[in-house]
């Protein structure tokens, strides 16, 4: 091979080992091209890519396979970055664990300490919803719920004071006094310092 020849390669292949790695750089960072040229609509353009610069402060690089507007590149991105954050917010929110609810009972607020299944989950689902509870046995208030809730019912043998009890699948029981029990519930929650509710039916109002 002819010595001009070959230092003609060799150049020929400096220049495109430059390019290459200068087209690189530019992906990988967002980086300006060092080879190219300044354009009038915040851009600089190189031999295999544009660097778009946003009005943000932010970088854009992309390949020359569709040129785009800065505009329409720096408004994609943004929107779908703003996309992907409410994404996850969504989904943060959707997997935020509910733990404990308000009951307001005679216009006095009471916090349930809610129970880890999926009978409370369910629960939860169904509020903000004001209720008139009545009175049984001189221990409890309740209501049946026009929806039914999944249950794991199985005898406490007692229950407590402030104990928020899902009787069958749809009625809803708050107990105000403690009693032995032969019955089965499912135990949605409990109130701690529950008072004496009286005789008479009442109207609670359950709120997240």
């Amino acid at each position: 091979m002819k010595k001009g020849l070959k230092i003609t390669l060799i150049i020929f292949g400096i220049v495109i080992g430059i390019i290459f790695l200068d087209t690189i750089q530019a992906l990988l960072f967002n980086n300006n091209p060092v080879i190219g040229t300044q354009t009038k609509c915040r851009s600089k353009q190189g031999i295999f890519v544009i660097t778009y610069h946003c009005e943000n402060g932010k970088n854009i690089t992309k390949l020359k396979d569709s040129i785009c507007s800065t505009e329409e590149v720096c408004n994609e991105t943004i929107n779908g970055s703003n996309n992907q954050q409410e994404s996850k917010d969504s989904i943060n929110n959707s997997n935020e664990e509910v733990k404990s609810v308000k009951a307001i009972i005679n216009g006095k607020e009471y916090i349930i300490d809610l129970e880890d299944n999926e009978t409370a989950n369910s629960f939860v689902g169904l509020l903000p919803q004001e209720l008139n509870m009545r009175e049984l046995n001189g221990n409890e208030k309740y209501i049946y719920l026009d929806t039914t809730l999944p249950t794991n019912s199985s005898n406490p043998k007692r229950i407590n004071v402030g104990d928020v009890m899902l009787y069958g699948d749809n009625c809803l029981v708050i107990f105000y006094k403690s009693f032995d029990t032969s019955y089965s519930y499912t135990k949605i929650g409990h109130i701690d310092n529950l008072p004496n509710l009286g005789n008479d039916s009442i109207s609670v109002k359950f709120e997240k």
